[in-house]
């Protein structure tokens, strides 16, 4: 398995959080879900530093090497600001109550 993470500085940006929150909603996600080998996308913000980025859990390296269904780069104006490759040690899944994992978040409130 293979982890990737990216992040974006949105402080040159034309999108806010808010806007990207939308196109989450209205696009990102459905296409992402098509995405052969992605065992799972999660996408993150954090307001106070007004960043946006995404963790991706992926089968392989060949997988992680695919195309994106993803116009981030080009609604944001610039590719990420960091990021990151790793080798994934373990997974786990603990417990938990809420049964599907998908389309969870602030994008769907």
């Amino acid at each position: 398995m293979h982890t990737v993470v990216v992040w974006w500085d949105l402080a040159e940006s034309a999108q806010d959080i808010a806007s990207l929150r939308r196109y989450l909603a209205e696009e990102s996600v459905a296409a992402f879900a098509e995405v052969p080998g992605l065992r799972l996308k999660v996408w993150i913000a954090d307001e106070e530093t007004n960043r946006w980025g995404a963790i991706l859990l992926w089968e392989s390296v060949e997988a992680a090497g695919r195309q994106l269904p993803s116009r981030a780069n080009e609604l944001i104006g610039y590719p990420p600001t960091e990021s990151h490759v790793f080798d994934v040690e373990a997974t786990v899944e603990g417990r938990y109550e809420i049964e599907a994992l998908a389309l969870r978040g602030r994008a769907f409130l």
